[in-house]
């Protein structure tokens, strides 16, 4: 009997800024000028209570990012409430990837500590690769457009590094992780359609679990996202989500999700 054909799953996430729960158009987040800030909802919840939602739901693979400074008691309050099952990222380097461990999650995502001065340096990645442990490390390859293609985004997807996100460059950070995280830095929060062409090439090239974020905005689109990838990328839903001030219910896409 052929094995059951992997299908693309919700992953949920909690992004948060100034502390709070909020969903913002990423390609607006900018340390230089906050008028440019554009931002689609901020939750009157704080982020455990998302996080016990997402627990109820059994919504496994979510992560939780810190979106600069002055979060890091709110995650911590997130990760308590559902510990061991959220992934953690924002300003993780090697220095402070195992005491977020140590509050609580399941794997520490990291970008930018990898790019210093936006150029990729491998033997960051294999430090932290070797102290957190490959199974519990997510690289987060966020990536901008650039022509017909497309470039890891770091800083809060703020500054464009040197690294191509292709099969042969996925196949090497694949060595010492064991997920990605994508979020296409050009749609993401704007709820106008996911980067379909990004997902079909990531559903060729990923070998390992992956998640892609950004512009997904009906229940169609993790059918569509299954279609093109494969069932080899699952998809997030932020902006769109009606527990996020958005259209789509949050409960008929757990279905949608579970069947």
């Amino acid at each position: 009997m052929a094995p059951e054909q992997r299908r693309s799953r919700f992953r949920p996430c909690i992004d948060l800024h100034e502390g709070q729960v909020k969903q913002i158009v990423g390609g607006t987040l900018s340390d230089r000028n906050n008028e440019e800030l554009k931002t689609n909802f901020v939750a009157t919840q704080p982020p455990e209570y998302f996080a016990g939602k997402y627990r109820d739901n059994s919504l496994e693979g979510g992560h939780v990012i810190k979106l600069g400074p002055r979060n890091d008691e709110a995650a911590r309050r997130a990760l308590e409430e559902w510990q061991d099952h959220l992934q953690i990222g924002g300003g993780i380097t090697a220095d402070n990837a195992k005491e977020w461990l140590d509050a609580g999650a399941s794997k520490i995502i990291v970008t930018s500590y990898l790019f210093p001065g936006g150029n990729f340096d491998l033997e960051r990645l294999q430090t932290i690769s070797s102290l957190v442990e490959k199974d519990r490390l997510v690289v987060d390859v966020s990536c901008r457009r650039r022509g017909d293609k497309w470039f890891v985004a770091m800083n809060k997807w703020q500054d464009i590094t040197t690294m191509e996100v292709n099969k042969e460059n996925l196949d090497m950070l694949a060595e010492y992780c064991n997920e990605f995280l994508i979020h296409a830095a050009d749609v993401e929060g704007l709820c106008q359609g996911i980067d379909e062409e990004l997902v079909k090439k990531l559903g060729e090239w990923v070998t390992i679990p992956t998640t892609y974020a950004g512009g997904a905005k009906s229940i169609s689109d993790l059918e569509t996202v299954n279609r093109l990838s494969g069932g080899q990328v699952d998809l997030t839903y932020g902006s769109s989500l009606d527990i996020f001030g958005g259209a789509v219910s949050f409960d008929e896409l757990v279905k949608a999700s579970n069947q």
